[in-house]
């Protein structure tokens, strides 16, 4: 096998293994990191308003493309506007994470 083959092979084997490791431990540390529970509740469906959404269970991608609209300002009704501060702190990166770990609640 050639060298750029076999780079390109361990690529994507990491890239693979990596991502089923990666989101229920790094997800769980995330929503206590961004502080995401503080208003969505440590088990993602308790939050401490009753109009703030419940998190836990919901669609990965509905969730990433939910907080990637927040950050963006693409979407900016609602609670949002407190939700933008805590979104600026937040990378795409881990908001897969988030999102992936949070579809996984019950």
């Amino acid at each position: 096998m050639k060298p750029i083959k076999i780079l390109a092979a361990t690529a994507l084997l990491f890239a693979f293994t990596g991502a089923a490791t990666v989101s229920a431990a790094d997800g769980a540390a995330l929503f206590k990191q961004k502080t995401c529970w503080s208003c969505h509740g440590k088990d993602a469906k308790t939050p401490i308003m009753p109009f703030y959404p419940k998190l836990a269970g919901q669609n990965a991608d509905y969730l990433f493309n939910q907080m990637k609209d927040i950050k963006s300002g693409a979407r900016s009704n609602g609670q949002t506007a407190a939700m933008k501060g805590v979104m600026g702190l937040v990378s795409e990166d881990d908001m897969r994470v988030l999102a992936d770990w949070l579809s996984t609640l019950k």
